[in-house]
This record gives structure tokens, sequence and C-alpha cells, in this order.
């Protein structure tokens, strides 16, 4: 195999094992961007992926400072962007009261972080409502360090931006992972810095335009790419194969033959569909039949990978010892063309289980896709990081982690 070797692995972080956090004031970045629906959080998976973190800092007598943006406001004070309701189900998911500042810097913020005692928490409000957070203004960044002994990032998913409380502040405090950055750091290493070979990728969604990188990423460090979603019927068009009304990207035809040949100059095998799922309106259960790509109707739409399709993924997932898998294979939102998708996911789940198979996945769909299955948790690892857990699968430093280095 002639797979080229990523960037550095975790062993060069410092994590809150090396922290003295009893008596010191704790910034904490944390991600609490999360869907809300009528003032009440509607999803509140960010929120329990941090809590872990949160407690053991409190519990060590740490005097915890949550850090967070909300919403995209555009660097000034936006009332619906407000963390102040956020603060409540933090306290609830963690079942200790949680005060709240209503700023994140000046005096709001010091008179609040003054008033904590060791193994208390406040939620300091959203830090996009300054526009030095986005720009990682010195001066800001120093207005947040003012208020904190050492910092702690657990926001992987914000880690894409140079922000300054996911960048500037690791410049100016001690800095450490969080146990929520350090899992997710662990388990992409696992994934495609250190793997167990084979490795296998699944790749779906809509567009090859919006996951190049990715694909010319992968093909350099994965044994197989398996491609699925409105992107395999690109690379099908681009094959000859005559894809109906199905969504593609024709233009990208050039484009996707060049991966083909990347894949095929770093033996990484390319597994696009064999038959296809064909329906003639988007809509749940709409009629549909499976078809060979021989055969697919000038007036259909392929919305899902057939069942000659999903044995192959499933011979796919049988060889690899790693899988990552970032997307759905079919338009899984509607039935019954979840069922690629659906299979799939239940098959790498059982193989995990059966402790055959490492599973990595995340990207937002596919983490809608997983729970749809009703195997999230089965996996080995499942990122909530959308455009950080993207970044990093093609290849690029991000760098609210490269901060995190040690030395």
């Amino acid at each position: 195999m002639s797979h080229g070797t990523s960037s550095p692995g975790t062993r060069s972080f410092r994590t809150l094992d090396e922290a003295q956090v009893k008596g010191r004031r704790v910034l904490l970045r944390v991600d609490l961007n999360v869907p809300m629906e009528n003032g009440r959080v509607s999803d509140a998976t960010r929120i329990e992926r941090v809590v872990p973190t949160i407690r053991e800092i409190a519990d060590n007598g740490g005097r915890v400072v949550l850090l967070a943006h909300f919403g995209r406001p555009k660097g000034k004070p936006e009332p619906k962007d407000s963390l102040r309701p956020v603060a409540a189900a933090v306290a609830e998911h963690i079942g200790r009261r949680v005060a709240f500042a209503e700023d994140c810097i000046g005096e709001a913020a010091t008179e609040a972080v003054d008033a904590l005692k060791d193994g208390d928490i406040v939620l300091l409000e959203n830090t996009r409502f300054h526009a030095g957070e986005e720009q990682n203004d010195t001066d800001f960044v120093k207005a947040l360090a003012a208020n904190g002994d050492l910092y702690v990032n657990d926001a992987f998913s914000a880690a894409h931006r140079a922000h300054a409380s996911t960048e500037g502040l690791a410049h100016v405090l001690p800095a450490y992972a969080g146990r929520t950055m350090q899992a997710e750091l662990e388990a992409l290493a696992k994934a495609l810095e250190a793997p167990k070979r084979p490795v296998v990728a699944i790749v779906g969604g809509a567009k090859v335009s919006s996951k190049i990188d990715l694909l010319e990423n992968l093909v350099t460090k994965v044994d197989a790419l398996v491609i699925g979603g409105g992107m395999a019927n690109t690379f099908l068009h681009a094959q000859g194969v005559a894809v109906g009304k199905s969504l593609a990207e024709k233009d990208l035809a050039t484009t996707a033959l060049k991966i083909m040949e990347k894949a095929s100059a770093h033996n990484c095998a390319i597994i696009l569909p064999v038959d296809a799922v064909v329906a003639w309106h988007f809509e749940a259960n709409a009629p549909s039949q499976a078809y060979g790509l021989d055969a697919i109707p000038e007036d259909g739409m392929i919305l899902d990978i057939g069942p000659q399709s999903i044995e192959r993924v499933r011979a796919a997932i049988d060889d690899a010892a790693t899988l990552v898998w970032n997307g759905p294979l079919g338009a899984f939102e509607l039935t019954p063309f979840d069922a690629g998708t659906v299979a799939a996911a239940r098959y790498a789940a059982e193989r995990t289980a059966g402790g055959k198979l490492v599973s990595v996945a995340g990207g937002g769909d596919t983490v809608a896709a997983l729970n749809h299955a009703g195997v999230a948790e089965a996996f080995s690892y499942v990122s909530t990081a959308g455009g950080a857990f993207l970044e990093w699968m093609e290849g690029k430093a991000l760098p609210g982690v490269e901060a995190l280095r040690a030395g």
C-alpha cells in the first residue's frame, strides 16, 4: 500500500490529567450552539457531550467559566441569540446551578466570575456578541483571558475556526484539551492517522462539489472508498451511465474521473452502486423500483442504492478493520429510500459490536442517518462536529487543535 502518513496524532496534547484546577478560574470553551424551539433546547446532544468535562473540573474544585457562541450575530448583541435559555438547559443536564453573566467580557463578566466559589459554574453571554471574537482580536482575547487562570477547549466542533475563544486564548493562558476534545482527537487518530487496516470510507450526500477536498484526501489514505447518495450519480454520469432525472453535477464529470485516477494511483478501490432504486417523484413512499445501471428510466430519479449495491457495501464493511463514514447513501429522510443507508449502518454496528470493526462517523446528516437507523450508540465514535470533522477528513490542520499542541 502506498498510503501516506497524516498529521501528528494526539500524543502531543495537554489534557486535563495535567491541569491543576483547584481554586482556579477555568475558562472552558464548549459548543452550546444547540437547536432551539420556542425558547427551549430541542436537541441536547452537544450539551450532553460536555457535561463530563464540566463535572470533572467542578468536582476537582475548579471554578468553571463557560465560553460559547450561539447563532450568527454580526459582532453585536442580538436578543434572539442570547445564551440565557441555554444556561438553564446546561443546569438541568448537569444537575447543578449554572449562573449566567450578561456579557463575556468587562464588568458583568468579572463580577460573575468573582462571585464563584470552588466547584461553581457560570455561563458567560455569547462570545459572538463582540466583533473581536471572529476577528481573533488581541484586545478581545486579553479581555476574555482576564477572567481565567487557565484555558480548556472542549469544542472540537468549533476547532476549524481561528476565533478568540477557540484559538486565541490558547496562546495567552496554559491550554488543555477537554475530555470531549480528547475523545474526538483520539477517535480520529484511530480512524485516519494510525488506523488498523484495511480502512474503508463510506462517503455519501447530495453533492460532489462540497466534498472534492475530502475525496481527494481520502483516496490517498483508505483502502476502499464507497461512494453513495447524489454524489454517486455524478461519478456514474462521468462513466457514461445515463442517470435520467437524478440529481447529478454533470459539469463535475472531469473532477470525478480525476478522483478515480488518483484513487487508482494510490491503490484505493472505488466502490460505486451497481443498481439503483428509482422513483418518479421526490416524496416519501413514492412508487419505486430497482433497476440495473444500464436501464435507468429517462424520466426517473435515483433515490437510493439498490439491493445488489447494498450487498457490495456489506462486503466492503466485511473487509474492513476500520470504517470512516460521512453522508447517507440515499434520500434517507424519505421512506423507503432510507433502506440502503439503514442496512449499511446496521451492518457496520453489528460488526462493531462483534469487535471486528472500529467505526467512526461524523457530519450533520450522518448523525441524523445513524440515529434514524437506531445505531448511533453502537458505533465506536460518532462526531457531532460537522465542519471540523469534514476539514479533519480533508487533511487540513485545525487552528483550535494546533493551538493545544504541547511545546
